[in-house]
């Protein structure tokens, strides 16, 4: 008899708002086999009981930005030979776009959560994975003008 293999999840997010937003989905978590991917901050994001994985801050910016992007890459690179992810939730922002784009290049499942501030244009980050992500969710009507097949479930607060 064939054991049926789990779904190992990748929760991902930029600190403050994103993360809180993604933290909302702790449920979800605690269901299936997961980690938390998040940015390495002056305060350490609290996943309490989740494995939690930390890649460098990141600012479209700064001067350094396609180097420390290139870095984020490698990193994310090396986490998902790691941890095998199936599907990778998330909900923004810059530093999770590496993740996000490998987990697509293995023909992995990308779910995007389009942040809940937006509620009359879209963000950069959204409108790149709009195109990649299986399921792409917005939390206001309003934003399905700008992403026409996005699946609008109301707010994850």
């Amino acid at each position: 008899m064939r054991m049926k293999k789990s779904i190992k999840i990748c929760f991902a997010a930029s600190s403050g708002g994103h993360f809180e937003q993604l933290m909302m989905l702790k449920p979800l978590m605690k269901k299936y086999d997961s980690f938390v991917l998040t940015e390495k901050t002056l305060y350490r994001a609290s996943t309490k009981d989740t494995k939690t994985y930390y890649v460098s801050q990141i600012n479209r910016r700064e001067k350094l930005f396609p180097l420390k992007m290139l870095w984020i890459a490698f990193q994310s690179l090396w986490l998902f030979v790691k941890e095998r992810p199936d599907v990778i939730i998330c909900t923004g922002v810059l530093a999770m776009i590496p993740m996000c784009l490998i987990m697509k290049m293995f023909g992995k499942k990308l779910i995007y959560i389009e942040s809940f501030a937006k509620v009359t244009s879209p963000t950069l980050t959204g409108k790149l994975l709009y195109k990649y992500a299986d399921q792409f969710y917005v939390q206001w009507e309003s934003m399905k003008e700008f992403y026409p097949n996005a699946l609008c479930l109301g707010g994850i607060y």
